[in-house]
């Protein structure tokens, strides 16, 4: 008997909302958006980060000034204590993500990778 992907992929959701890494990563999350000058700071290094990846998935070049600011913006939210646990609680999240993608593709990499032999 089949099972309904969509209802395991809602309690997979579920039991991800309720995981020390989300929680965390919320609670870091929320700290920053209260405290106002965090919270520009980490708006302008987001800005920046987007208007890099736009540029570059465009094919646009990247001046080295561009390079030079977002470096320098990156060296200043890691000294901000708070967004420098935001950040490390994104990095955790996205470990977690990255691992439940690996379970999640196992059955498909099992059967091209039996295909090859």
């Amino acid at each position: 008997m089949a099972i309904n992907l969509y209802d395991q992929a809602n309690d997979l959701e579920s039991a991800l909302r309720q995981s020390d890494e989300f929680l965390q990563l919320k609670k870091m999350y929320d700290e920053v958006n209260n405290d106002e000058s965090a919270n520009k700071m980490f708006e302008n290094f987001r800005n920046i980060q987007m208007t890099l990846q736009q540029k570059q998935m465009s094919g646009e070049e990247i001046s080295q000034e561009e390079v030079e600011q977002a470096q320098k913006t990156a060296q200043l939210v890691q000294q901000h204590e708070k967004i420098a646990k935001l950040m490390e609680a994104e990095q955790r999240m996205s470990m977690v993500i990255n691992d439940l993608n690996k379970v999640i593709m196992k059955p498909l990499e099992e059967l091209y990778g039996s295909m090859q032999k």
